[in-house]
């Protein structure tokens, strides 16, 4: 999607300070972060355990792709106040109705083709860490556009408080997943289920992993 010079530089400066808050300030390690290309479509596909989520997964992803967008689908109710409205599409997120929703499916194909697009497979948060089963309707998108899909791995975040500094968090890119395999299956529930559990299963894998470090 073709985005405004002033737009990619006021996204640009704010991830930039959001990096200082999560890196500087606090101790969010990035681990992987050689898996992140910085041209080309990309889907980021994350567990989700905090609010802050939504601001330092994209923020990250923008140290290496910088004055670029991370488009990001959103819960309506977001978008309820005027001025928290205009902010959040300044940033990429862009509202989703309840249930079905055709147009922001249309939306997140067309950016699949060439932006970096984040999204939480849960739904929901888990602030207790534990990682959810995915909506089935992220394997049906990943069958139907077939992007280059990074799942990524969040610990620590949850704990975070506002205001308090020297935080510990890791934010882990996976290498690109293939389902090259599952997209020669027939296009049904069964098979956009297959999809998204391995999705889930490479982001348990990240978290796992974590553990390691």
């Amino acid at each position: 999607m073709k985005t405004s010079i002033l737009r990619r530089f006021w996204v640009g400066i704010s991830a930039a300070v959001i990096a200082f808050y999560a890196t500087v300030i606090n101790r969010c390690r990035i681990v992987g972060a050689e898996q992140i290309a910085e041209q080309g479509g990309v889907l980021f596909v994350s567990n989700h355990i905090s609010a802050y989520d939504t601001v330092i997964l994209p923020a990250m992803i923008l140290k290496c792709r910088p004055w670029k967008m991370v488009w990001a689908p959103a819960k309506e109710e977001l978008f309820a106040n005027p001025l928290l409205g205009v902010l959040f599409r300044s940033w990429g997120a862009f509202p989703v109705k309840r249930g079905r929703d055709l147009r922001a499916g249309k939306e997140l194909g067309r950016l699949l083709k060439d932006d970096a697009v984040m999204l939480f497979p849960e739904g929901t948060r888990h602030k207790d860490g534990r990682l959810g089963p995915g909506n089935r309707g992220v394997g049906k998108l990943i069958y139907e556009h077939q992007p280059v899909v990074i799942p990524v791995s969040l610990s620590g975040l949850n704990r975070w408080r506002l205001g308090a500094w020297g935080q510990q968090a890791t934010i882990s890119f996976g290498a690109p997943l293939d389902c090259s395999d599952l997209f020669e299956l027939e296009d049904k529930k069964s098979t956009h289920v297959l999809i998204v559990e391995r999705v889930m299963a490479a982001i348990g894998v990240g978290i796992d992993a974590q553990d390691q470090y």
